[in-house]
């Protein structure tokens, strides 16, 4: 398999996504001083999932496709090339900030990431990586993550998290944001993915995500020496939603042991 030439044609696709999506902010601000945003970011959202099948379906007709707005294939398996793709992760961050929101698209070969592309579109900041070849932001190489300690990190975590919730017993996460050196949250997934791989955070949790939300910013985070697993330690199944813990290695096990291993997640 050629993963050079996916790797160049989804970068293509990714900045041409991105394109349409700016062009859309002077709608976005006038269709929100008259009606519900909601209408318009969903069409926006289902336009560029829609662009990104019609072109990996003329060039890779036989590659699967795994899409937020449900435009894919159904899927009992991840067997052969799969396609996963968030058109806008932080829907709510587009609607309400323009900003802080991402193009997350994964390539994986039989549930294995090849290929993990994170588009910060309102910076221009594309964060790529294919398997054993290192992880870069604009082509410029990112360095390997190092070993922190808690009371050294800044972790994301939802304040969700840390009230009483129908998901965990937020008691268990209290101590971990007090020790911590501080918390975070910046609403979408793949930007704080790719957060972790660049240093600015050390650590990100969360409780319920989807597989397009964290397929590509795993393997760009994999590349650097980062961990990538659900709250239980296991390896995430992208099939379904999962939680997410994702950290710089060593912090990884440590949160793991003194914070988390009590959770029924």
């Amino acid at each position: 398999m050629n993963w050079e030439s996916i790797d160049a044609l989804a970068k293509q696709w990714v900045k041409e996504a991105g394109e349409k999506i700016r062009s859309s902010f002077d709608k976005t601000l006038n269709i929100q001083t008259k009606t519900n945003p909601n209408d318009l970011v969903t069409n926006i959202d289902k336009e560029i999932e829609q662009f990104f099948i019609s072109k990996i379906r003329g060039v890779y007709p036989n590659h699967k496709i795994m899409g937020e707005e449900g435009f894919g294939d159904e899927f009992t398996s991840h067997e052969g090339i799969v396609w996963l793709i968030d058109p806008i992760d932080g829907t709510m961050n587009f609607i309400h900030q323009q900003r802080n929101f991402a193009i997350s698209l994964g390539v994986y070969e039989n549930g294995i990431g090849k290929i993990g592309l994170v588009y910060d579109v309102v910076h221009d900041e594309l964060y790529h990586a294919i398997r054993g070849r290192g992880a870069y932001m604009n082509g410029m190489p990112l360095p390997q993550l190092n070993e922190t300690t808690v009371k050294e990190a800044i972790i994301a975590l939802n304040a969700t998290w840390v009230m009483e919730n129908k998901r965990i017993d937020h008691n268990l996460m209290i101590p971990l944001a007090r020790d911590a050196r501080g918390t975070r949250s910046y609403g979408t997934a793949a930007l704080e993915m790719v957060f972790v791989a660049t240093g600015r955070i050390d650590a990100y949790i969360s409780l319920r995500l989807a597989p397009w939300d964290v397929s590509g910013g795993s393997v760009i985070v994999e590349e650097l020496g980062g961990v990538v697993t659900n709250l239980r330690g296991r390896k995430l199944d992208y099939l379904g939603q999962d939680s997410l813990l994702v950290a710089k290695p060593g912090l990884h096990q440590t949160i793991l042991r003194d914070y988390l291993k009590e959770g029924k997640w």
